[in-house]
């Protein structure tokens, strides 16, 4: 069997007992180093496979190797794997090994645990885009930020800025800022679930210029998102 497993944040806290379960049934751990090196202290006995950035198909294509040969394995992702995860990769190239079974365990992503630090601000109708144009075109995603800007969306933005995409960031809030004012209220999530977590309110204005990294989760609020007590929301529309 190859669970492919969503583990949140990677703390045992923001894991689903389901992924849990999974990832002790499994005898064999396949994952991304840095989501390996997560699991190690909470499941010491396991034995790992773990690969760099860049190296995902090699991943899949050995736990499906390691699941055909009649082992169970998790293939792990942080947050969901349905969302930027392996699931889809897994499925594809799964088309070769239809013997395998597959399971997907959910997880919790960042977009919900983020949202839930800073308060509620998806509450309502919301778009989640990746600022990474390794797999997607740049010309792609300037088109669905532009979209979902237009259509009052409010936003999640994962992989908002790492050290070689430095202006990806700048570059959307630009575009946003065409139908929202730089006063539209925003939020930064750092390190979600996990050692040196953090969160900030800010304005659109101020995000444009922010430094962030890949371990962080850009909110963009919509044209009723406001600040109550410090916390940030996108009222449902209840009366009052």
């Amino acid at each position: 069997m190859l669970y492919i497993v969503g583990t949140g944040s990677g703390s045992a806290a923001g894991m689903t007992d389901e992924a849990a379960g999974a990832i002790e049934q499994s005898s064999l751990i396949v994952g991304y180093t840095v989501y390996c090196d997560l699991l190690k202290p909470l499941y010491p006995d396991k034995h790992y496979h773990s690969t760099g950035m860049r190296q995902e198909k090699e991943r899949v294509l050995f736990a499906l190797e390691q699941a055909a040969a009649g082992n169970d394995v998790s293939l792990v992702c942080s947050g969901d794997a349905g969302v930027y995860g392996m699931a889809a990769l897994a499925f594809e190239l799964a088309e070769n090994a239809p013997d395998v079974r597959i399971k997907v365990i959910p997880g919790v992503t960042a977009a919900l645990s983020g949202a839930a630090l800073l308060g509620s601000p998806l509450t309502n109708d919301f778009a989640v885009i990746s600022l990474s144009d390794l797999l997607t075109p740049w010309e792609v995603i300037e088109k669905r930020i532009e979209c979902a800007a237009a259509g009052d969306f409010a936003i999640a933005v994962y992989n908002p800025m790492s050290h070689k995409r430095t202006e990806n960031l700048s570059k959307a809030c630009g575009i946003i800022l065409k139908y929202r004012p730089e006063t539209t209220p925003c939020g930064i999530a750092e390190n979600i679930g996990r050692e040196g977590e953090s969160c900030l309110i800010i304005t659109l204005g101020e995000l444009q210029s922010a430094v962030v990294d890949m371990f962080t989760t850009v909110f963009v609020g919509n044209s009723v998102t406001r600040v109550i007590n410090g916390r940030l929301v996108t009222p449902r529309g209840y009366k009052l």
